[in-house]
């Protein structure tokens, strides 16, 4: 019987153990070893495929302009009222004038004597308003359908649309990418941003547009996700991260060029227009950009990834005839194997990956979610209730004021993704990740508690000396926290990009981008509320910040590492410690990926049957 029961289990080796669903089977042979046998047999990262990442950083300035469109379409405007005087009850109230900051704040100049609460009143009872758009443009969005005082809210919702669309276009698009390919989802993507984007330019009325945006998003997702992948799985380890950041700064060179586009276009109309325009060129990827050969070897398209092969081939003038590991040889054998595609549904039943890739989504959810704090925190007093006394003092102030916080958040964007370029280079992914986070937490808890102590002891009688000193800290970690922010972010992203499997790389990408979405979020949500809740919004991501320090140290280390092509390679990423043994004869604590052993067909043998009978036979023996 024990003979019996052996055989049978040698047919299925592998069952569920503290509830792990066991991962299918990966398939044997040099096809799954991407990055040591098929890349180097395409002449590595060679011409080819320099030209395709080449070709994907392109997009990158026009993604840029679109996704920091919100800042001048919907632009908060200063208006002054063209009346003389405005009367409220059995009062004349003088004409007020306001400016708008870019997180939403707005500060009044009063051109006389009148009380906050009589400029409160009056803020709305003028119907002849005179707009001062300092941003470039003589008509955005708000502008046009006068939307300020009551219908203030329609902006925000008009803010929510392209980040809801974003959110949902990654989660959608992730999966479709996984199973259809990446090559359709972009191309899809693009025709459909086309379509959506242009429409937007013609919206008869901010219902239209905020409807419109939703879809733009929704489009836009598809495109960024889908390039992101293309180019993790073009590049071999050496060069994923550098190609990654270049993409990076490209897009931020889009950011910090949109202001001079909106001075040259003047309307947001034709604003609009002229950032959509461009995705037409992508149209052409559908013959010039091929399909992942990763997704067509990991998801078993011989055929498909046969053609490429030789395609590649030819075009780096690499000699079949140096074959040696017999990659075609092998892809021959293969040919009636059917495609095996997978979702991300399957994820849920690993033991590690899923904790990895949920650890990197509140990762970016908290990266992203504290940066709108910080940087909350550095504008919030830099403009404060004042009296002016002519129009062009306004209208300069405006002007400095946008300029200045709309530079200053992209210069930090910048300098953070200077920052990340050694950082992760010398620590690795994990490390460098460790320590921004570290610093985003510092800053944050030293911005809330640290600032409170302050002139506690000894400024009880200087209070102006007092909150002088407030606001300067108070930059100075805002600055600091948005920097690190920032990077935490980024780098989230990244790393969930080369830890998730290539069959399931889309959905997991699209999870960790919905996550930074999410947060992001969060700054249309603060605006809508006026603000409020702001300290305990802060105060929440900021032990947010204490619980991801923990969860980095779980993470393993991707630097230099090969991708994962199935749930299994994925499983066997294991977290390594976070610094070398300084012995040479200490043992790691972890073992290796190539020290794991399969324990899993151990099972009931006749030996060990044997062995325990006689241990039961000797124990009945002394007992008696």
């Amino acid at each position: 019987m024990a003979v019996e029961r052996l055989d049978s289990e040698e047919v299925h080796p592998e069952f569920p153990e503290n509830g792990f669903v066991a991962t299918e089977k990966a398939s044997s042979g040099v096809l799954r070893e991407y990055d040591e046998s098929v890349a180097p047999y395409l002449g590595g990262f060679g011409k080819y495929q320099k030209q395709l990442i080449l070709l994907t950083w392109i997009p990158a300035l026009f993604i840029g302009y679109s996704q920091n469109s919100d800042s001048l379409l919907l632009a908060q405007p200063g208006y002054t009222c063209k009346s003389a005087a405005v009367s409220v009850g059995n009062r004349t109230i003088n004409p007020v004038s306001y400016v708008n900051t870019t997180n939403g704040s707005r500060t009044a100049y009063v051109h006389g004597n009148d009380s906050s609460n009589d400029i409160k009143n009056a803020d709305c009872l003028c119907n002849d308003r005179k707009y001062n758009i300092s941003i470039g443009l003589v008509q955005n969005v708000v502008t046009k359908w006068n939307l300020v005082c009551d219908s203030t809210w329609k902006v925000h919702i008009a803010k929510f649309s392209l980040l809801v669309g974003l959110i949902f276009g990654y989660l959608v698009m992730g999966v479709l990418a996984d199973w259809f390919g990446r090559q359709p989802v972009l191309i899809i993507s693009v025709i459909f941003m086309l379509i959506f984007g242009l429409t937007v330019a013609l919206s008869v009325n901010v219902t239209m547009f905020s409807t419109l945006r939703f879809f733009e998003g929704f489009c836009l997702a598809g495109i960024i996700l889908s390039l992101y992948v293309m180019r993790i799985e073009i590049c071999d380890p050496g060069n994923r991260f550098m190609m990654t950041m270049v993409a990076s700064f490209i897009a931020l060179l889009g950011q910090l060029l949109l202001p001079g586009l909106a001075a040259l276009c003047r309307d947001w109309q034709v604003l609009q227009a002229v950032i959509i325009c461009p995705f037409i060129f992508m149209i052409a990827f559908i013959c010039i950009f091929p399909e992942s050969l990763r997704w067509l070897l990991a998801t078993q398209q011989y055929e498909k990834a046969k053609s490429l092969i030789l395609q590649i081939n030819k075009k780096n003038r690499v000699d079949s005839e140096t074959d040696v590991k017999g990659i075609m040889p092998e892809l021959e054998r293969e040919l009636t194997k059917k495609p095996k595609k997978t979702c991300i549904v399957k994820m849920v039943g690993t033991r590690n990956l899923w904790k990895n890739i949920l650890v990197l989504c509140v990762n970016s959810l908290t990266g992203f979610g504290i940066h709108h704090c910080f940087a909350r925190s550095m504008m919030k007093n830099k403009w404060e209730n004042t009296t002016v006394s002519h129009n062009s003092d306004i209208h300069n102030m405006m002007l400095s004021s946008f300029y200045a916080d709309y530079y200053t958040m992209a210069g930090i964007a910048v300098a953070s993704c200077l920052a990340m370029c050694p950082a992760v280079g010398f620590m690795g992914r994990r490390g460098g990740l460790l320590m921004f986070m570290i610093l985003t937490a510092l800053a944050s808890l030293l911005q809330l508690g640290f600032l409170n102590l302050i002139g506690k002891y000894n400024l009880h009688h200087d209070t102006d000396l007092k909150e002088t000193i407030n606001r300067k800290f108070s930059i100075a970690f805002s600055i600091i926290g948005m920097f690190s922010s920032h990077a935490v972010g980024s780098l989230s992203i990244f790393f969930c990009a080369e830890i998730t499997p290539t069959v399931i790389r889309g959905g997991g990408l699209g999870l960790v981008l919905a996550s930074a979405g999410f947060g992001m979020l969060t700054a249309p949500i603060m605006e809508l509320h006026n603000q409020k809740g702001y300290f305990l919004h802060h105060v929440i991501f900021a032990c947010c910040t204490l619980i991801c320090i923990i969860c980095i140290l779980l993470l393993p280390e991707s630097r230099h590492q090969n991708l994962p092509e199935t749930i299994s390679d994925g499983e066997g990423y294991m977290r390594q410690p976070l610094l070398p043994p300084k012995k040479g004869g200490e043992q790691p604590l972890l073992l290796t990926n190539s020290e794991l052993k399969d324990y899993s067909g151990i099972h009931e043998t006749p030996v060990r049957h044997a062995a325990s009978s006689e241990s039961n036979t000797a124990n009945v023996v002394k007992s008696s």
